[in-house]
């Protein structure tokens, strides 16, 4: 822990871009998402990233080595829909452990691949924590604004089975990310506290929020002065954003809240915003250009890119990164 800690003293950390655009590049049937175990398996698979840990191994390996390559500091376990409540999806509850678990080993495989390559440059694993498809601060139903389809303690439970097995298989970090519920986010935090109280152990804690439109709050209704306000009683790594908006729209967001936190400050903005076929065209210099801008105002510790990033898109980011120093943070408090 204390290396992550003192790295984030010494530069600005890049995290990685994302998993599911490089994952589509491989264009998996649902033959290859079943592999050999789940050939026989009673539901459909396709589309079920995290299962690619498990069937499709040497593949989400190599997406981490690219990002390495690329300059990241930090790349992000294939868990971002890693629990029961996002798993029953695919009727897959029964493998959360066994999904998270081989994610986490997977990507401390390579970071410690390249940690030994380059020693100067320590490589971190962070353990993704997705706000799963329910939310606990609204109804899923018009005509039933009282209805919830998730409890605070269904979220709680859910989100300790994922945590234990990120730190079983190596992850460094957890990072409680695009978070369109501050109530969810609550739970997932609740959860790391019990986690680390029970093990008696201090584990660095990232949350990532989601701006979702252009009024700048969350789903949930948040301006993103409230959502810092409403998780900064937990000892945090970083606060940030991530998704939903490309670097020039998340700025102003951002700004919002640097000058208000101790903690370090994280952004992974998409490459842009999705066009009409649901893709991002921006390119990896437009995008560097823009998250130039956060660098010039001071406003950052650690920068990543989410949808529609690519290693090329964390390399311009990266170099650009290097010119800078990172945000001045109050040590103690991390």
């Amino acid at each position: 822990m204390s290396n992550i800690l003192s790295e984030i003293q010494k530069r600005i950390l890049v995290l990685d871009g994302a998993m599911g655009t490089m994952l589509q590049e491989y264009k998996f049937t649902e033959e290859d998402f079943r592999g050999e175990r789940f050939k026989d398996y009673e539901s459909p698979l396709k589309g079920n990233n995290d299962l690619l840990s498990i069937t499709q191994p040497e593949a989400v390996k190599e997406v981490h080595r690219k990002y390495f390559a690329a300059g990241a500091d930090i790349v992000e376990t294939n868990t971002f829909s890693g629990t029961t409540i996002a798993m029953e999806d695919y009727q897959m509850q029964d493998l959360v452990y066994e999904l998270n678990y081989e994610s986490a080993k997977i990507a401390r495989e390579v970071a410690d691949e390249f940690t030994e390559k380059e020693p100067e440059k320590p490589r971190f694993v962070a353990g993704s924590i997705g706000p799963t498809n329910r939310t606990a601060s609204m109804s899923p139903d018009v005509n039933d604004p009282g209805y919830r389809a998730v409890t605070f303690d269904e979220l709680r439970i859910a989100y300790k089975q994922q945590i234990e097995a990120l730190l079983d298989g190596g992850a460094d970090i957890l990072l409680v990310e695009t978070i369109f519920d501050t109530l969810n986010a609550k739970a997932a935090l609740f959860a790391i506290e019990e986690v680390k109280a029970e093990r008696a152990i201090e584990i660095p804690v990232m949350v990532s929020g989601t701006i979702t439109d252009a009024s700048g709050r969350t789903l949930s209704g948040q301006t993103a002065e409230a959502f810092l306000i409403s998780i900064s009683h937990i000892p945090l790594l970083s606060v940030g954003f991530n998704c939903a908006l490309g670097a020039n729209l998340l700025q102003p967001h951002l700004e919002a809240i640097a000058s208000k936190t101790p903690f370090a400050i994280s952004a992974h903005p998409n490459a842009g915003l999705p066009n009409a076929f649901g893709e991002y065209d921006e390119t990896p210099e437009e995008m560097a250009a823009q998250i130039e801008e956060y660098l010039k105002k001071d406003l950052i510790n650690i920068i990543g890119g989410c949808c529609g990033t690519t290693p090329k898109h964390i390399k311009a980011i990266a170099e650009v990164a290097s010119r800078y120093a990172p945000r001045k943070t109050k040590e103690e408090v991390l």
